[in-house]
């Protein structure tokens, strides 16, 4: 099983985004993460579709666009106009769940479930056939750099039960805190996209950063 390594630019150097994803891709990234905050659903303001359309403009890697904002329907056809290659909202922001993810793969981007960490993945199982991706967060949403939460092993584990039982080929992705030390564990428990923010960013070689989570997740898939 091949896992994805999705650098995270929250961690990155605003002033010099170009740079860093160069470097990651350098690195063989797979995908770019970007965190998009709206200071209500989660207590941090990061970008919005402009940003989005930029780095289109500055990669050919797909953007896999993480909408932690309050009423994310509203913003789905500006953030598919802007070139994302995924959008992923929580189950915990969005009330009619089919409709939103039925929204966003005719927009043409893959559709993502994200759940926070005390979320059952109950909420998952009643729309398994609609989602490509289910993201499922190890650390609570809202600013990068924070300590994995360990029992997010078992939840990965168990969304791979679920999906598999359900017939669902989706994506399990992590984000939050995913590093050397617990990626071989995650994709053991069935994660195949990795996010990797200031593990990657964080550290003076990002190119190199992203090789080495590669070779860590891949020895435990």
């Amino acid at each position: 099983m091949s896992v994805l390594i999705a650098p995270s630019i929250l961690s990155a150097d605003f002033a010099a985004l170009g740079d860093a994803i160069a470097a990651v891709e350098r690195g063989g990234a797979d995908l770019i993460h970007v965190d998009v905050m709206d200071g209500h659903f989660v207590p941090n303001i990061t970008i919005g579709p402009p940003v989005v359309a930029a780095l289109k403009r500055v990669t050919s890697l797909p953007l896999d666009v993480h909408l932690m904002i309050a009423d994310p329907d509203r913003y789905l056809e500006a953030f598919a106009s802007a070139g994302a290659s995924i959008i992923t909202v929580h189950c915990e922001a969005v009330t009619h769940l089919h409709r939103s993810l039925t929204r966003i793969r005719q927009l043409g981007a893959r559709a993502g479930l994200a759940i926070n960490p005390a979320t059952p993945l109950d909420h998952a199982k009643e729309v398994a056939g609609e989602f490509d991706v289910l993201l499922i967060m190890s650390v609570n949403p809202g600013f990068g750099g924070q300590s994995f939460i360990p029992r997010s092993v078992g939840k990965v584990a168990a969304a791979k039960a679920m999906l598999t039982a359900a017939g669902s080929a989706a994506d399990i992705e992590v984000d939050g805190g995913v590093d050397l030390t617990n990626a071989a564990k995650l994709a053991g428990a069935g994660a195949t996209m990795l996010v990797a923010g200031a593990s990657i960013f964080g550290t003076a070689n990002p190119g190199e950063a992203t090789q080495a989570l590669r070779r860590a997740a891949q020895a435990g898939a």
